[in-house]
């Protein structure tokens, strides 16, 4: 078990990439805190496992991104890996994207990696231990037609990422960004949703990757497991793309 005896956090646990890596978490020996808006799924994922915790709120709120690494540091005396995966997506071009959903986007996928890998900092400095793994895009090196805000918020991502893995290196602290390529979660499907054809979005999808097809949330999940574990003592600073061949197709 790569993570025996680890504690971790995951942003964003209830569903998609979150999910998958807090079910990869627990079952290489990881207590895992699980972080997301959706209490009731967060309360029926976390029933019945003991090495599990729940725990519902807003990413953006400061105030409740410091209670609950507080709340896991009493419970569990410590915190060894950070995943900042709660995203979201709103779709639209640069020309059609109002001011208030660009605000969203970013409160939730920049701001919202900020302020809980800030607050792992807080525990991990004094430590003088720690990974956090942040998630951005293949998007943020590729581009992508008609989601501005997504995609920008994704490269502010890669820049938070190498800015803290800089500054903390010497304090044993190492923080690494995975590039998830088009992920089958509900993000995904929702996003087909808004298109005026689906089936064909899909399609254009699909074809731009190499493999010709979606990533699943597990093949995201065994990255980010790489990179939160003692497997990457040596590693700081890296983008590590799971995007199927996309960047080069």
């Amino acid at each position: 078990m790569r993570l025996r005896d680890k504690v971790a956090i995951v942003t964003g646990a209830a569903s998609g990439i979150g999910r998958a890596t807090f079910d990869l978490f627990l079952a290489e020996g990881a207590r895992v805190a699980a972080v997301d808006r959706d209490g009731e799924a967060l309360a029926a994922q976390c029933a019945g496992r003991d090495a599990a915790m729940a725990i519902a709120g807003d990413v953006v709120d400061e105030g409740f991104a410091r209670r609950a690494i507080a709340e896991v540091v009493a419970r569990w005396g410590r915190l060894d890996a950070m995943v900042t995966a709660a995203g979201i997506s709103l779709g639209q071009p640069a020309l059609t994207t109002e001011l208030e959903a660009w605000d969203k986007v970013f409160a939730v996928n920049a701001k919202g990696t900020f302020l809980w890998a800030r607050e792992a900092l807080r525990v991990m400095e004094k430590a003088r231990s720690g990974s956090i793994v942040t998630i951005a895009s293949q998007l943020a090196f590729a581009g992508g037609r008609g989601n501005a805000a997504y995609v920008a918020s994704k490269g502010a991502v890669v820049s938070l990422t190498r800015s803290i893995a800089l500054d903390y290196a010497a304090s044993g602290v190492r923080c690494n960004c995975v590039l998830p390529g088009a992920t089958d979660t509900p993000m995904l499907r929702r996003a087909f949703a808004r298109n005026p054809d689906p089936a064909a979005a899909e399609a254009r999808s699909r074809g731009r990757h190499a493999m010709d097809r979606f990533g699943r949330p597990e093949e995201t999940a065994r990255a980010i497991l790489f990179l939160a574990s003692d497997d990457s003592p040596f590693t700081t600073g890296a983008m590590l793309p799971v995007e199927g061949g996309w960047m080069v197709a």
